[in-house]
């Protein structure tokens, strides 16, 4: 059975970092994916190695968990590149707890910069004003309370620190790519035979 059309989540890629002897949870590492298909056109065969890196193993262990891991490349650069604007970092879920949730966060922010800020100084200076305060603005995510109780003021703040996070990254995307989403230069190219 083909993964490609099913929808990766927190846990499901969690379980197969498991399954490779990894405790890490994946918003580091989707982090890094998000910025990296920003800034480098990560292919399908360097995430793979960055994943397998990662995680200590010199591959996939089978070809289901490459299926997930590629999968999970594509959902991403699907939700970047599409016209809703629906990307969303991956994060522990309504399942988890708030602070392990601002934890995923964190983790998800410090993963993300850290390939912004290898990218050095030059995309930079490209990148819009308001793209250049937003990444900075991402940096005071890195220092986030992740002991927090479980409160509905809580849980908003966590949302509107996550939704900055979501913005920053489609930002930076939409700005490394222009012309893109992917929608409208389909429309402009006309119709498919």
């Amino acid at each position: 059975m083909s993964l490609i059309n099913e929808r990766q989540d927190f846990s499901t890629i969690a379980d197969i970092f498991l399954l490779h002897g990894s405790m890490q949870a994946p918003s580091f590492l989707d982090g890094r994916l998000c910025a990296s298909l920003a800034l480098h056109d990560l292919d399908a065969e360097g995430w793979l190695q960055m994943v397998c890196y990662n995680l200590g193993v010199e591959q996939p262990r089978d070809e289901t968990s490459a299926e997930h891991l590629l999968g999970w490349r594509r959902q991403t650069l699907e939700a970047l590149s599409a016209a809703e604007m629906n990307y969303e970092p991956l994060l522990p879920d309504e399942l988890f707890s708030l602070g392990e949730r601002a934890q995923g966060l964190q983790d998800w922010t410090l993963g993300f910069l850290e390939v912004v800020r290898d990218a050095g100084e030059e995309p930079r200076k490209q990148w819009s004003e308001a793209l250049r305060e937003a990444i900075d603005d991402l940096a005071g995510l890195t220092d986030i309370e992740t002991d927090i109780d479980d409160s509905t003021e809580n849980e908003n703040d966590l949302f509107a620190l996550t939704e900055h996070a979501r913005m920053a990254a489609m930002m930076l995307y939409t700005e490394q790519h222009p012309g893109q989403p992917q929608v409208e230069q389909t429309e402009q190219q006309g119709p498919a035979h």
